[in-house]
C-alpha cells in the first residue's frame, strides 16, 4: 500500500482485499489454520487462475511471464 493520499494505488490493493474478505466470510472457518490455508488458496487463484479483463483474458502469472518474455 502506498502513501494517504494516493488513492489510484490504494484502489488496487483495496479491491483485493476486498474480494479476499468475500471469499474468507462466506467460508465458514473453524480455526485460525483454515483462514489462513483458504486465503492462501484464494491468493493462488487470484494469481494463477483468474484471468483478467484488462490483461486480455490472461492471468497476473501470465502477463508478468509475457512481459518478461518480451
Amino acid at each position: 500500500m502506498s502513501r494517504r493520499g494516493n488513492c489510484l494505488d490504494n484502489a488496487l490493493i483495496e479491491s483485493f482485499f476486498g474480494h479476499l474478505k468475500n471469499y474468507i466470510i462466506n467460508r465458514s472457518c473453524g480455526s485460525i489454520e483454515e483462514v489462513r490455508e483458504r486465503g492462501g488458496s484464494y491468493i493462488s487463484y487470484y494469481n494463477c487462475e483468474r484471468g483478467r479483463w484488462n490483461l486480455k483474458k490472461m492471468t497476473p502469472k501470465q502477463c508478468r511471464d509475457h512481459l518478461i518474455a518480451a
